[in-house]
């Protein structure tokens, strides 16, 4: 019952980012041929300084179809989006149930409240996991309709990682539903801490492998380096910790 229950609470926010998520997902692939015909153009661009130096490495960059789905999806799309039904999923809960009066209910149940937040968490982990794997695999499923290829072991690492690495924004919009009453503000705070954690790894490029917003991209796994450690402990070590205080929290205040 208490899993239905999460479920019937979560649902819409899932089903609409798998549909959201995954119509990118496909119309990546489907853009790639307009895409190459509009390439030879970047190199016609004959602009100066950093930012044609931008240019020119993302267009050879994305050369490639591998490269193409990379900068376009991996790198900039899928973690975006991903991040931000992560965090529609990680708001809500117990404490805003109880403050509009909904929770009353869930209360009264034979349960103990670290059980409550406990399911809550595992119901949008699993629906987070769907979310990062499905549409990565929908790569590979779609390639073919542009004449291309997409490894299949490549969309799995790179949907494992983003789940893995990204779950801490999820965990910190679960632990910001658990002080604060309000559904919205708890979003916003994850939001705006994938933002920070986006613009100090290029201002402090030393720092990135430790960020885990910047290990959802595989980056290194792209390059041939093996996968993004740092980012993926940081982030599942953090999660753990915020899923861990969302639970004292909840348990410690008086209804």
């Amino acid at each position: 019952m208490l899993w239905y229950k999460a479920w019937l609470e979560t649902r819409w926010r899932f089903l609409i980012g798998l549909a959201v998520i995954g119509a990118s997902a496909v119309g990546t692939v489907l853009a790639y041929p307009q895409f190459v015909r509009l390439l030879p153009l970047a190199h016609q661009i004959d602009v100066g300084g950093e930012l044609g130096r931008r240019i020119v490495e993302n267009a050879a960059l994305a050369s490639t179809f591998r490269g193409y789905v990379w900068s376009q999806w991996f790198l900039q799309n899928m973690p975006r989006d991903w991040t931000i039904f992560a965090a529609l999923l990680g708001s809500g809960g117990l404490l805003a149930q109880v403050t509009g009066r909904g929770g009353l209910f869930t209360l009264s149940l034979p349960a103990s409240r670290t059980r409550l937040l406990a399911i809550r968490a595992a119901t949008a982990l699993a629906e987070l996991f769907v979310l990062a794997m499905v549409p990565a695999l929908l790569i590979p499923l779609a390639a073919p309709a542009v004449g291309q290829a997409y490894s299949v072991a490549d969309a799995l690492v790179h949907g494992l990682v983003l789940f893995v690495a990204g779950s801490v924004f999820f965990s910190l919009a679960f632990y910001c539903s658990a002080v604060f009453s309000d559904i919205w503000t708890p979003a916003v705070v994850a939001l705006c801490a994938a933002f920070v954690m986006s613009f100090a790894a290029r201002v402090l490029p030393r720092l990135d492998a430790l960020l885990p917003y910047e290990a959802m991209s595989a980056h290194t796994y792209f390059l041939g380096r093996g996968l993004p450690w740092p980012g993926l402990l940081v982030g599942a070590a953090a999660s753990a910790a915020l899923l861990y205080g969302a639970s004292i929290a909840i348990a410690r205040r008086d209804f």
